[in-house]
């Protein structure tokens, strides 16, 4: 996962319209049910799902301004992990799991989380069960372990809305396998299943839309009152009270030491090599200038590549030769939103464009390309562009 979406916890909620075609594919008993999302982020996917039936909603969610959100929406809410949550087996009569798409982090750990997730709640659903499990369709395989062997009657349908269609999800509804039915499975059933599986997601575009109107319906049998336990730690009053920790006072000046800074005037001219170790050090980044010349200076290190042509044994032919390396690009971004980028290479011309553009001057040091007037001002907030 990327470096954004460990920031949200891999928080990729299901969008509402994809919710409200799956809430017609199950049906919901007169009596109470019991319901169970274990990464409910705001809760809302499973309101949508037990809409207008008799069901009591649980919810497990990591981050607490989500959970506090969830427990607007559904009947109780934990907040923490749901690996160390536990509940009676066989508990739930609906298990609607959406986890986050990424490997477990730990020294030797190299498990997918959608597997993980599986494997440690299916056991709360009762047997007859159902289960909407979203997740990438190359991912499906991953889970066969437990989707073959503790689940029948699976549809694998590919969700068509465009966040979702971003990361290729697919629902996949099953119902849980009874005891019995599970010792009565052969070596060749789970072999011929785990097959089936790995046919069914070949193809992104072969797996059938989830469609408006259900081809299929799942019921959803009734069960009493279930129990939610959190065993883990209590993560909102050990940060609150980390701040009293003697304990934490002395590691933070190893975890979390001040920034050095560095002020006054040097006691000799600093010549280029000096300048340039302290910009490409990040030492000179910074605000700098007044009025309408004021700016933000950002250094970093971007990665380039040398293309030469050469012409090769035979006439008709040209090799190739490519060589990476590193080099320096520093971005200016000013206070009326202008945004100017010094680098050795020149900036890509446009069609017809007949302005200044970056370039290399003759001494071998890159000049700074003229204001791109041209296109109107790139305001703050707005993506960078990949011209000057």
């Amino acid at each position: 996962m990327r470096f954004q979406g460990r920031l949200k916890l891999g928080f990729y909620p299901l969008p509402e319209s994809e919710a409200q075609r799956m809430r017609r594919f199950v049906r919901f008993p007169a009596e109470q049910c019991e319901a169970l999302d274990p990464c409910s982020g705001t809760g809302a996917a499973l309101a949508v799902l037990t809409a207008c039936a008799s069901v009591r909603t649980y919810g497990i969610e990591l981050d607490a301004y989500r959970a506090a959100e969830a427990r607007d929406v559904l009947d109780e809410v934990i907040q923490g992990s749901a690996f160390d949550t536990h509940a009676p087996v066989e508990s739930f009569s609906l298990l609607y799991l959406n986890p986050p798409y990424d490997f477990e982090i730990g020294e030797g750990k190299n498990k997918r989380m959608e597997r993980l997730f599986l494997e440690h709640v299916a056991r709360w659903l009762k047997p007859g069960g159902v289960l909407a499990f979203v997740l990438p369709y190359d991912r499906v395989y991953d889970c066969r372990g437990t989707l073959t062997t503790q689940f029948r009657d699976k549809t694998i349908y590919r969700l068509t809305a465009p966040e979702s269609v971003t990361y290729r999800q697919v629902v996949l509804f099953g119902v849980r396998r009874s005891r019995q039915e599970r010792e009565r499975m052969t070596d060749r059933a789970v072999n011929e299943g785990n097959w089936k599986l790995q046919q069914l997601t070949r193809s992104y575009d072969a797996i059938p839309p989830l469609p408006e109107e259900p081809d299929r319906q799942y019921a959803v049998p009734p069960t009493p009152p279930a129990r939610l336990e959190y065993r883990g730690l209590p993560l909102d009053l050990i940060e609150d009270l980390l701040d009293n920790s003697p304990a934490w006072r002395q590691a933070q000046r190893i975890t979390h030491a001040p920034k050095t800074e560095f002020s006054g005037r040097p006691l000799t001219p600093l010549h280029k090599g000096h300048v340039g170790l302290l910009c490409t050090s990040g030492l000179l980044n910074g605000v700098f200038g007044s009025d309408g010349d004021r700016h933000v200076a950002y250094w970093e290190s971007v990665k380039v590549v040398d293309r030469i042509e050469e012409e090769g044994e035979r006439a008709d032919t040209t090799v190739v030769r490519e060589k990476e390396r590193f080099s320096q690009r520093l971005t200016l971004l000013y206070a009326d939103g202008r945004i100017e980028l010094l680098t050795e290479r020149p900036a890509p011309r446009k069609n017809g464009d007949t302005r200044d553009e970056e370039r290399t001057s003759a001494n071998g040091q890159a000049d700074l390309c003229a204001p791109d007037a041209g296109y109107g001002d790139e305001r703050l907030g707005s993506p960078p562009s990949a011209r000057c």
